[in-house]
């Protein structure tokens, strides 16, 4: 009998010890995959934080106020290489800088006139110069960007116009100022409905609504409603607030009223958890010594709730800002290079602004596609470091 025992206590511990390893493999497997993926992810977007730009030297004879410096700029490209005669290789030469480089030259001599200007190249330089993609670029644009290089007339900066302008069809000046400002209104709006009355309906239905058959089809709606795929609530915001309501199409205020039916059910659900963990124990002792609802509620189970709830609201922000398809079918999907000014203004969203760089044929927006998504990354992961610190500092274990 002990050795069918001892036997049968082998296999069990033979047993747990690859369960553990199995375990351990899926792990190791789920970090790598997250490395190689978050890897990719910088390799191909650390490039949008930076910036390529040619020195040019401009004729001083050029330029004169309020005049179109692109014959300026075209004459400074000529210099590079004077025997380009042929409309076709002067066309070329002209394509090596960017179509906001007047714009750009303009500000420069504005501050203070030098001997050479710093202006934007070109997507496709820009592009053979960081990761050598010369497929785009003939022979002449060639031997001129190389003669440049050899030069030191070609040199990458921190792109901070990445950050500063709007969208743009030309890859080189696109930035993401105005989807993340779209974002953060729509997150404004969202956040001013959903929170107020989702702490209201979690704190109404765990401590005054009646324990019957109505409160259980609620409980089981909300439920419901927090897994419903997010077009649906797309469909809603199309039907409710723009055909029916009439409210501004793409504007912040659609966008996050839409949201705001996503994580509504989010919330309410995150609270009421939180607010089954508090002990019975602290409402039967303010009770005890008269304190009524209001104040057992105000006082006690409030204060305790919080460390719940806003770990609950961050991470339905984290979610609601990853949403791509509710928003798309309010029509956030416009071309907007504008910031907006207000919450009826047309805006996109920088979920949205991934979306539409990532299906734009210019190679240039693979890696403007991959660094907003550097962004929208770095931004959801503080959220989430933020919710996981709050609820670590002001948790209580009972």
């Amino acid at each position: 009998m002990s050795k069918i025992l001892i036997s049968n206590l082998k296999k069990r511990h033979k047993s747990e010890k690859r369960f553990v390893l199995f375990g351990k493999i899926s792990i190791g497997f789920s970090i790598s995959f997250l490395v190689f993926l978050l890897s990719m992810i910088i390799f191909k977007g650390y490039g949008a934080f930076l910036r390529t730009k040619i020195a040019l030297e401009i004729n001083p004879e050029l330029i004169t106020n309020n005049q179109d410096l692109r014959p300026a700029i075209k004459d400074a490209l000529k210099k590079l290489n004077p025997q380009l005669s042929s409309l076709e290789d002067l066309n070329s030469l002209y394509q090596i800088v960017s179509k906001v480089a007047n714009l750009e030259l303009k500000k420069q001599i504005t501050k203070q006139p030098a001997k050479h200007y710093w202006l934007s190249a070109s997507s496709r330089v820009d592009m053979f110069v960081k990761h050598n993609h010369h497929e785009s670029l003939n022979q002449t644009q060639l031997n001129i960007i190389k003669t440049l290089i050899e030069q030191n007339r070609i040199k990458t900066f921190f792109n901070w116009d990445f950050f500063k302008f709007g969208d743009s069809r030309e890859p080189e000046i696109a930035g993401i100022r105005a989807s993340f400002v779209g974002s953060l209104l729509v997150m404004l709006v969202f956040l001013a409905c959903a929170f107020p009355i989702a702490v209201m309906c979690a704190f109404y239905l765990e401590e005054f609504a009646p324990k019957n058959r109505l409160t259980d089809i609620i409980e089981v709606s909300i439920n419901n409603l927090a897994g419903i795929p997010s077009i649906i609530y797309g469909l809603l915001g199309l039907t409710v607030y723009l055909q029916t309501l009439h409210l501004p199409r793409s504007s912040s205020l659609v966008g996050g009223l839409t949201l705001f039916m996503l994580v509504l059910p989010v919330i309410i659900i995150a609270t009421r958890n939180t607010i089954r963990s508090i002990p019975n124990s602290i409402r039967d002792g303010a009770l005890a010594i008269g304190a009524s609802k209001m104040q057992l509620i105000w006082h006690h189970l409030l204060p305790l709730s919080v460390p719940g709830i806003m770990t609950g609201t961050i991470l339905a922000i984290s979610r609601a800002l990853g949403e791509t398809a509710p928003l798309l079918m309010i029509g956030m999907v416009a071309f907007i290079a504008d910031v907006p000014q207000n919450f009826s203004d047309p805006s996109s969203a920088l979920a949205v602004q991934i979306y539409l760089w990532s299906d734009l044929p210019e190679t240039g927006f693979v890696e403007k596609t991959s660094g907003a998504i550097i962004i929208l990354l770095a931004f959801l992961i503080t959220l989430n470091l933020s919710a996981i610190i709050l609820r670590k500092k002001f948790e209580k274990k009972w």
